[in-house]
């Protein structure tokens, strides 16, 4: 199973001179890839006989649900959790993709604020914050790992201790938000509260019934993500990107 974003599809179909674009039953295709097909009227084709169907056997319903049932048509209140499986939108899992895509949007109004308050360096640090955010999708459809947590050159120990230390590491301490604060400084919290959402999200949907989480690699991500934005907001505070970020004192 691949998930087929705008981009791939893109490439697939010969860097836009139209070509077809092959997609196995299983594979997940993003909706801006969707609509990138649509609007540039790309055939989509399957390659014949990948189902593993022996000649003249049954055709295999085309959707399935977490529920038994089997299905022709995708119906508007479900979507695909992966390759052919379909669930109800308010599935926790599709809540948690939702929530990344919001994150994303986020992150990408905050780089704009910084650039507009005068720390593009910054917005240049938050793009290695959005590549990071944009995997999160690839982590669940193809479960596949989150793997080492590194951001700006700092691991998860160092993360954690830094956003809990940061008069020991930038000289500046813990401060409560005011809105004299510099707009870079407001839009960095902004995208801080929503990782926090987003982890909440997570739990919600990799919990089991007692509770256990199964991808703890997803929640430290986030986690140690949340102390990134902190430790970012310090860092602005105490002038790290040119003057102090303001606020009351």
């Amino acid at each position: 199973m691949a998930l087929l974003t705008e981009e791939r599809v893109r490439r697939m179909s010969d860097n836009g001179t139209r070509g077809p674009v092959v997609v196995r039953r299983e594979d997940v295709l993003t909706p801006s890839a969707r609509s990138w097909l649509r609007e540039h009227r790309v055939e989509v084709v399957y390659p014949q006989g990948e189902t593993g169907r022996e000649a003249g056997a049954p055709a295999s319903p085309k959707y399935r649900t977490l529920f038994g049932a089997s299905l022709e048509e995708k119906p508007e209140h479900m979507t695909h959790l992966r390759g052919n499986l379909l669930v109800f939108k308010d599935h926790p899992r599709i809540a948690f993709r939702g929530m990344i895509d919001l994150l994303e949007g986020e992150i990408a109004l905050c780089q704009q604020a910084c650039v507009r308050a005068g720390v593009p360096a910054l917005a240049e640090e938050l793009e290695e914050v959005l590549d990071f955010v944009r995997r999160f999708i690839r982590f669940d459809v193809l479960e596949e790992p989150v793997g080492e947590v590194r951001l700006c050159g700092l691991g998860p120990g160092e993360l954690r201790e830094r956003s809990h230390y940061p008069e020991k590491y930038y000289g500046q301490g813990h401060f409560l938000l005011h809105y004299t604060d510099s707009p870079a400084l407001l839009a960095v919290n902004k995208v801080r509260t929503v990782v926090r959402q987003t982890e909440l999200a997570a739990y919600r949907a990799f919990r089991d019934e007692n509770g256990a989480v199964t991808r703890e690699d997803i929640l430290l991500g986030l986690n140690r993500l949340s102390s990134l934005m902190w430790i970012f907001m310090i860092r602005l505070k105490a002038g790290a990107y040119g003057p102090p970020a303001g606020g009351a004192q």
